[in-house]
């Protein structure tokens, strides 16, 4: 058994695959976590070609899909490192299964209800760590809790930027609970910068796009920095290079964020027990 139990969202393809390839060679267990069975089968060959005797599986999760994430969180055994790296952007409105609008609810509600489900593991490990991949287009966001399936206005940007600023809250409000509840866990959130991802595969100006943008390698530096670093502290914000970045004033704000985690608790059924009184 590998000393480290990794999952790793989105791990089919760019910078979750980057990072769930580095992880196994470093002698990680990894579970690469994602809703197709066929590319995340092909992701798993990868990653045995490029690292023979890899500790490395696939398990179908679906973050649109509560009762999908509900049931993979049930399947898990062993968790000490989870990277919350999946996520959609720059897409027309649209819900989920559960009627949530589509961005917010596959990259913040989705990654919100898997940890809580899995913190009772988490909380098992010696050194646990959570780590979310926001962005920086976070500073386009703004939470408006009157209107959080944006019915009124929707935007492609703003509500990508939407979710990306809820990532950084959701980061942020767990380690200060963290804290409060004595407990060993790290939460980092990262930015991996514009990166060469299935995020910027389509459209007339993708081949231009490509020249100016970071491989998907360099986009999951970051996130293993943010995994392995022993000199991590909790409630960091790291940009493309591995340095702590500033995030905006709203990503900041603890009423905002405490608020947000009680909606999310309400919308998403999931409480961290754990936590519960902190």
């Amino acid at each position: 058994m590998s000393e480290l139990a990794a999952i790793v969202t989105g791990a089919n393809s760019g910078i979750g695959l980057s990072t769930a390839r580095e992880l196994a060679r470093r002698g990680a267990g990894v579970t690469v976590a994602s809703r197709d069975p066929g590319r995340g089968g092909a992701a798993v060959a990868s990653i045995l070609r490029d690292v023979p005797g890899a500790d490395v599986g696939f398990r179908r999760l679906d973050l649109a899909d509560l009762s999908s994430v509900r049931e993979f969180a049930a399947g898990v055994e062993r968790v000490d490192l989870l990277i919350n790296n999946a996520g959609i952007g720059m897409v027309s409105r649209g819900v989920t299964k559960d009627g949530f609008e589509l961005q917010f609810g596959t990259n913040h509600l989705g990654h919100f209800a898997l940890t809580g489900l899995l913190l009772p593991l988490l909380l098992a490990a010696p050194a646990p760590r959570v780590v979310n991949v926001s962005s920086d287009a976070h500073k386009v966001g703004r939470l408006d809790f009157d209107d959080l399936g944006l019915e009124r206005r929707y935007g492609k940007m703003s509500s990508y930027g939407r979710s990306k600023l809820a990532n950084l809250l959701f980061t942020f409000e767990l380690q200060r609970r963290a804290r409060r509840a004595g407990s060993a866990l790290l939460s980092v959130a990262t930015h991996p910068g514009a990166t060469a991802t299935n995020f910027f595969s389509v459209g007339p100006l993708q081949p231009l796009l490509r020249l100016f943008l970071r491989s998907a390698d360099d986009g999951a530096a970051p996130s293993l920095y943010a995994a392995t670093s022993p000199l991590i502290r909790g409630g960091e914000y790291l940009g493309p290079t591995s340095k702590p970045l500033r995030p905006s004033k709203d990503a900041l704000d603890e009423a905002l964020a405490a608020r947000l985690w009680e909606v999310s608790t309400e919308l998403t059924g999931v409480r961290f027990q754990e936590f519960a009184h902190n």
